[in-house]
């Protein structure tokens, strides 16, 4: 299995930045892709941003409300991957998950990504 540890939320002024990280351990060799959601209170949870992890392409994938204003980007050997998030906006406000996909699922799906880290809280006031 995996194990995955996210940090870096906090309170933000809209307009401001913020910049999440991951980090895996456990089998990480198993690791596809990597992959941010966010969850906020009644809704379901978002895909915002993936990156694959050992592909020879450095695929990344954006959620249109983030695109533009966010960056995902990975460093394997010290097994973290990254969501830098600028320009925060009220409607980004939500509980961001970390997860991976083992086995090459479709990457703006929840359901395709085997294990979760704890979440880390992002709010952004107005």
């Amino acid at each position: 299995q995996v194990q995955l540890v996210e940090s870096g939320g906090g309170l933000v002024q809209a307009g401001g930045s913020l910049r999440l990280s991951c980090t895996a351990s456990g089998r990480t060799a198993d690791i596809y892709r990597l992959g941010w959601f966010r969850q906020a209170p009644g809704r379901k949870r978002e895909f915002v941003a993936a990156i694959s992890w050992n592909d020879d392409d450095d695929y990344k994938y954006y959620v249109n409300s983030v695109q533009g204003r966010s960056a995902i980007s990975k460093d394997n050997a010290k097994n973290t991957v990254t969501l830098q998030m600028n320009s925060l906006k009220p409607e980004d406000t939500a509980v961001y998950y970390c997860g991976v996909d083992i086995s090459r699922g479709t990457y703006y799906a929840a359901d395709a990504y085997t294990f979760w880290g704890q979440g880390t809280q992002v709010t952004v006031s107005s």
